[in-house]
């Protein structure tokens, strides 16, 4: 299902087109295409060109470790997120590689990460749907993963599904629209709180 954003400026289709759906298909993704998903997710920027993020990835043609991946969803995302193909966690190693100080930045750059991710997703056709709703000690314990890195969402990717498929809350709100805060609640200059001089009133 599609559900192109109403903009109040231009942008570009894969930005206007990109959303959030939890009716999603099973139809399995071809590997050479996620490859490419992840390979936009690998020239994403970061600072120091650290590259501080990680992903756990697992698809539904190998079971146990997608069942691994489904048992750290709470509940509510677990009902629709297990029809998807692929199901993963994003991490971001908690220090700087060169010198092992804080790395305040790691968090933002796995974003961006993800961003470029759900972007080329978009162009090929298929969502990405990123969670909060997920247990990170209980990711960290099942992927056995080490010390230093934090797992910060969990993700679905998939082609879309049938709306009529969810149950009826989600399904509400799968096909209502969708909405965003205007440009002049976010983007200022001067002062806090001052809608910038180049947006148009």
């Amino acid at each position: 299902m599609n559900k192109p954003a109403i903009t109040d400026y231009p942008v570009q289709e894969f930005i206007r087109d990109r959303w959030s759906p939890r009716a999603f298909s099973e139809k399995p993704i071809p590997p050479e295409i996620l490859c490419s998903l992840f390979e936009a997710a690998r020239w994403a920027p970061s600072c120091n060109n650290e590259q501080p993020w990680a992903f756990v990835v697992t698809t539904k043609d190998d079971p146990e470790p997608h069942n691994r991946t489904l048992s750290t969803l709470v509940e509510a995302n677990r009902t629709w997120a297990q029809h998807a193909p692929v199901l993963g966690i994003a991490l971001f190693e908690q220090s700087f590689g060169f010198n092992s100080s804080p790395n305040r930045y790691a968090s933002y750059d796995t974003g961006a990460a993800m961003a470029n991710l759900s972007a080329e997703a978009t162009t090929r056709g298929l969502f990405v749907h990123q969670m909060a709703g997920f247990d990170p000690g209980k990711a960290s314990e099942l992927f056995h993963i080490p010390n230093g890195w934090e797992p910060i969402a969990a993700f679905v990717i998939g082609y879309p599904g049938d709306p009529q498929s969810l149950p009826e809350k989600l399904r509400g709100r799968e096909l209502g629209p969708r909405s965003r805060k205007p440009l002049s609640s976010f983007v200022m200059s001067g002062s806090w709180g001052h809608p910038a001089n180049f947006l148009k009133s």
